[in-house]
């Protein structure tokens, strides 16, 4: 297994985008509805804490899935991608992640952690 981290949260991401399509249509709702406000430029960071918002009010009170903080460069990325005309809406970083080896450990969960309150 000589794999990178970025190919291993690549092949995560690319697992979760198949498990949850309703992630991808709410990134391209927000996301254009942003730039028809006006905006040349967003952050992925607020697309996705808003996606996170708008799962959970319509759930039970708990979380409905797991959106890995991981993910974010890459749908960034996917989104300028398929939609040329928004390029650079997101600003991008090197994904230092492609010269890291991969850990080959299981993605954490909140039940992973103990809440002091």
């Amino acid at each position: 297994m000589s794999e990178s981290r970025y190919e291993q949260m690549r092949m995560q991401c690319a697992a979760f985008h198949e498990q949850h399509p309703e992630v991808w249509e709410m990134l391209k709702r927000f996301s254009r509805e942003m730039q028809n406000r006006g905006f040349k430029h967003y952050s992925i960071n607020g697309i996705f804490e808003r996606i996170r918002w708008e799962k959970d009010i319509g759930g039970d009170g708990k979380t409905q899935f797991k959106l890995n903080n991981n993910y974010r460069a890459f749908y960034a990325r996917r989104f300028m991608k398929m939609y040329p005309h928004y390029e650079g809406f997101f600003r991008l970083r090197e994904q230092v992640s492609e010269d890291t080896k991969a850990t080959y450990r299981q993605e954490l969960t909140p039940q992973d952690f103990e809440y002091v309150r």
